[in-house]
């Protein structure tokens, strides 16, 4: 007994002095804040010619890549896991395996929606401009209207569906499984407005090439909104749009009608895949750093700067 709690004081004392690992926490991540702290360091020396030699572009590409994944460019404080557009498709590909289930109930339906939109509103507020203050009161607004609106759609065209007689069942099932998008697609609208409409009501920071604030916009607040509507659009489109069509040709292989239970595994790979191709594809339609004419702000603010353009966060 005394040889272990020897040893095991002598592993704890060494833990304590080593240089080579951040103090110890029980349950934490070892390396994720000593990367992300030497990813920042990294980019800061580069930032003000300080540099140690050997460094490679390919490090500083690494360093910025972890940076922007994890820190919002605003406050350079940590966006939590699952609202992280890098955490996007792992925390919400079992939401849309969910939204695409066949034969849906109206208690599931308004379930589906609700976590779906529950989810986009806080990805949609964690990656924010956050240049400024947005009350709390926002979030809720832009929340309620958002879950209201996605419920509201996704059952009145369930209802509408359930009403046509004129369908196959076949048909009918397959006209369901396309509900979610147009309901998807408004509420998300909905959703980037009303939690973002603080923007437009007081402008957002815009920057000259050198990062140098110029002024407070709410002509780039339009510009900044608009491009991330859209991109909450096009987004679902794959997503919502591919699995049902997949799997309405999948249902009718030999191996899937033999073996029902590997519907929903085989639906969540398709899912999966539709949302892989989905997510860099709207997310690379807009930068999140956007450019814009000064010319086509205020006056006030293209008075203030030499700079042709300038740049806004439009956020994610």
């Amino acid at each position: 007994m005394a040889d272990t709690a020897t040893t095991a004081s002598a592993a704890a004392s060494a833990a304590n002095t080593s240089t080579d690992a951040p103090p110890f926490q029980l349950g934490k991540p070892r390396f994720q804040q000593r990367r992300l702290r030497e990813a920042v360091q990294l980019l800061e020396d580069y930032k003000h010619g300080t540099l140690r030699p050997g460094v490679t572009n390919e490090q500083l590409w690494s360093a910025q890549k972890i940076k922007q994944a994890i820190l919002h460019p605003d406050t350079n404080e940590k966006i939590f896991m699952p609202f992280r557009m890098s955490g996007y498709i792992p925390f919400g590909t079992p939401i849309v395996v969910g939204l695409l289930l066949p034969n849906q109930t109206l208690a599931s339906t308004v379930f589906w929606q609700w976590l779906n939109q529950s989810h986009n509103a806080c990805v949609n507020y964690a990656n924010r401009n956050a240049t400024k203050p947005s009350p709390a009161s926002k979030f809720i607004q832009g929340y309620l209207g958002a879950v209201i609106s996605a419920v509201s759609i996704a059952v009145g065209l369930n209802v509408l569906v359930q009403k046509a007689n004129k369908f196959t069942p076949a048909t009918r099932l397959l006209v369901q499984r396309f509900v979610p998008f147009p309901a998807v697609a408004s509420a998300n609208i909905c959703n980037v407005v009303l939690m973002r409409y603080g923007e437009l009501e007081e402008g957002i920071d815009v920057l000259d090439g050198d990062g140098n604030l110029v002024g407070s916009s709410k002509i780039a607040a339009r510009h900044a909104l608009l491009e991330t509507a859209l991109t909450r659009v096009v987004l679902p489109m794959p997503i919502l749009v591919l699995p049902p069509i997949v799997m309405s040709m999948l249902e009718k292989t030999a191996l899937l009608q033999a073996r029902p239970r590997l519907l929903l595994p085989v639906q969540s790979l398709v899912c999966l895949a539709a949302f892989g191709l989905a997510l860099p594809l709207a997310i690379s339609l807009f930068p999140q750093m956007s450019e814009i004419e000064t010319s086509q702000l205020e006056p006030e603010i293209a008075r203030a700067t030499s700079s042709r353009t300038v740049v806004y966060n439009k956020g994610l």
